[in-house]
């Protein structure tokens, strides 16, 4: 697994306990090829959002951040836990009420993956704390065996195009067994695109 993979595997299980803001930045740096700037960066975002890593997160960074010139004494001031087993969020299929006047984002976004031979699903859900505070959140939630980091950017960019500033966008590779948020998400989800219309007959 390459260093951008690794990276790319990283984010994807700090999905949920960094916010949406910091992990977008991240992966869109990560996918236009600048993992020194995410080396930089991630080690001082854990500490100020004091968000511990496990033992398997820690190996993905040994992996990808220390060589690409992340701060080892930063990242030895990150606290640990032993995994994680919740989530703080809820997810659903239903969608907020401006949605159901007509869904623009999930018209593009079918547009976009339609025909791809490298995406083997696409769904989305809605996220919302468990406080019930604040605004859903569209998740998007695509498999692929393609280039993930890449494909975020990609459909991260087409989201804040869209008015999405700080998009959800989660790439899982095909094969990768889903953390703990996106197996919520996934067990809420839909289809974004529907069976059979991913790759042209």
């Amino acid at each position: 697994m390459t260093g951008a993979a690794e990276c790319h595997e990283l984010l994807l299980r700090l999905a949920g306990r960094l916010g949406d803001r910091e992990l977008w930045r991240l992966r869109d740096w990560l996918a236009g090829g600048s993992l020194d700037a995410v080396a930089r960066a991630l080690p001082l975002t854990l500490l100020r959002e004091r968000v511990g890593i496990t033992p398997s997160e820690f190996r993905l960074i040994n992996g990808s951040l220390l060589p690409a010139g992340a701060d080892s004494e930063r990242l030895n001031a990150v606290s640990w836990v032993d995994e994680i087993s919740d989530v703080d969020y809820t997810f659903s299929t239903e969608s907020p009420d401006w949605v159901s006047m007509g869904d623009s984002v999930a018209v593009v976004l079918m547009a976009i993956l339609r025909g791809r031979p490298d995406v083997v699903e696409a769904r989305s859900t809605w996220r919302r704390d468990r406080t019930g505070a604040g605004a859903a959140t569209r998740v998007v939630l695509v498999t692929t065996t393609g280039d993930s980091a890449r494909l975020t950017g990609e459909l991260q960019r087409v989201l804040r195009a869209l008015g999405t500033y700080e998009p959800a966008v989660e790439v899982l590779p095909e094969g990768l067994e889903p953390p703990v948020y996106h197996r919520a998400a996934l067990a809420a989800s839909e289809s974004l695109v529907a069976k059979g219309h991913l790759v042209p007959s």
